[in-house]
């Protein structure tokens, strides 16, 4: 460890001072000594030396020259380096436990080293053709995919993101059925893109643009809404849109199963299945957005709309199918697939060979290494765990969620459910400085995204409790 360190100490004056964090810092890469606060499971893993720029420089250079509409979590900013499974490393050299997962990205784990010797194998072989050339990569990853899905789902067109996604599947939607009229969910989040924006439902993520075509139903909250867990009753506001709100036909119907964005909001039982049956006779598709809970993430289940027994006719995926490479995908019937073929359907990189070579990558970890099992039983186990804080803290109004994709929404009064907006921020500044980082979202801003990779154990579980409870005491 000490020539660990030393090496570490840049001969440049700025790489001094930073060498000299770095030795404060770094006795926390197999725990956090700290007397008296909870110790970091040991993980064998040793980051190598950084001599790149600082945090400060980072964020000088990202203000002058990136978009000023992005933003960071922190009041001082991570200057993020190195990630190996569910840990990440800042610059000098601090372990951090990742309860985010790249807003539910990393499946695997960060730079897995079968998914990336998959990359590396591909990049080295074609990084890039054109869909007009014939390529194994994209077509076995599709059969692969493919495999995953129920009944009829068999056609896959690749995309690079979950926006694009969406976008499409809206487009094949309204081409299949000839009609306009879309139905999405309140507090939803579907992308930013033109249509998937006007299907998104939180005015912080709307711009004042035209947004035509969509009907916004009420949302199957468990927690505010008005009807509880009484899903079939949420389901009359989709049909009362039908009736007062359309010509009596519909494109389709989109939703998440569990709302990501929307802190983590899994939809009441019974709403997904009368909702489709709705839908269907008023001419409609059921779009299905996986781009957060698919790939084994909820546990249960590999995708997280068979949770609640229904099956789609399109569905949408993203995030954890590339473990943070940059792709995304439609599934859909061979006969809706047609709808496409009435012009030219065109995606430069859906497909690319070395993403689709990763993606393929990711599918097999997933199940050699069993992660949608463990999902299950490390996300049953920490779900348990919060529940427990919750009868602790007050400020905890609701622990929900199923797998890994779960939601801690903080209030200042349970009765009232006032969203407790700035403490969340000072949990989780306090989390970060103890090694946990933490997502947060929800209409209000107020709910903890725990959507760590899926390698996640029952003793980062124990650590990321411990952390959060001591920085609940501090309030």
């Amino acid at each position: 460890m000490q020539s660990f360190l030393v090496r570490r100490v840049s001969s440049s004056s700025s790489g001094l001072r930073r060498g000299v964090s770095r030795l404060a810092g770094a006795e926390n890469l197999f725990g956090n000594s700290n007397a008296g606060l909870p110790k970091m499971p040991p993980f064998d893993y040793t980051p190598p030396p950084y001599d790149g720029p600082s945090a400060d420089e980072v964020l000088r250079k990202r203000a002058q020259f990136l978009s000023p509409s992005l933003f960071h979590f922190y009041k001082k900013p991570l200057n993020i380096v190195d990630g190996k499974m569910q840990y990440l490393f800042d610059e000098n050299g601090r372990r951090y436990l990742d309860v985010f997962g790249g807003i539910a990205t990393v499946s695997c784990g960060h730079c897995h080293p079968e998914v990336v010797e998959a990359v590396i194998k591909q990049t080295k072989k074609l990084q890039h053709s054109t869909i007009v050339y014939l390529n194994h990569a994209i077509a076995d990853f599709a059969e692969a995919l493919a495999s995953k899905m129920p009944g009829d789902l068999k056609v896959v067109f690749f995309t690079n993101s979950g926006t694009e996604a969406n976008e499409l599947a809206l487009m094949i939607t309204r081409l299949y059925t000839g009609c306009q009229d879309i139905i999405s969910i309140r507090n939803s989040y579907h992308g930013n893109a033109a249509g998937t924006m006007g299907a998104t439902a939180q005015s912080i993520w709307k711009f004042n643009i035209v947004q035509s075509g969509v009907h916004h139903a009420i949302n199957p909250d468990q927690y505010r809404g008005i009807f509880g867990s009484e899903g079939p009753k949420y389901a009359r506001d989709v049909q009362e849109i039908i009736d007062f709100g359309t010509s009596g036909q519909v494109a389709g119907f989109i939703s998440e199963a569990i709302q990501g964005v929307g802190g983590i909001m899994e939809l009441a039982p019974g709403y997904l299945p009368a909702v489709y049956k709705i839908i269907k006779k008023a001419g409609g598709l059921c779009i299905a957005d996986e781009v957060q809970s698919g790939f084994g993430r909820t546990g249960t289940h590999f995708w997280g709309f068979e949770n609640h027994g229904v099956i789609p006719d399109i569905v949408t995926m993203a995030k954890g199918i590339g473990n943070g490479i940059p792709i995304g995908a439609v599934i859909t019937t061979p006969e809706i697939a047609q709808a496409l073929t009435r012009r030219s359907y065109f995606n430069t990189f859906g497909g690319n060979p070395v993403c689709t070579a990763g993606g393929h990558a990711v599918l097999r970890v997933l199940e050699k290494e069993k992660l949608q099992e463990n999902a299950f039983t490390v996300g049953s186990y920490l779900k348990d765990r919060l529940k427990e804080l919750q009868k602790k803290h007050e400020i905890i109004g609701d622990v929900r969620g199923r797998g890994l994709m779960l939601g801690v929404e903080l209030v200042t009064d349970r009765q009232s459910k006032t969203p407790a907006k700035s403490e969340i921020l000072h949990v989780m500044d306090e989390m970060k400085d103890m090694g946990v980082l933490v997502g947060k979202g929800g209409f209000y801003g107020n709910v903890f995204r725990i959507t760590p990779p899926l390698c996640f154990t029952k003793q980062d579980s124990d650590f990321f409790v411990d952390v959060m409870d001591i920085a609940m005491s501090k309030l």
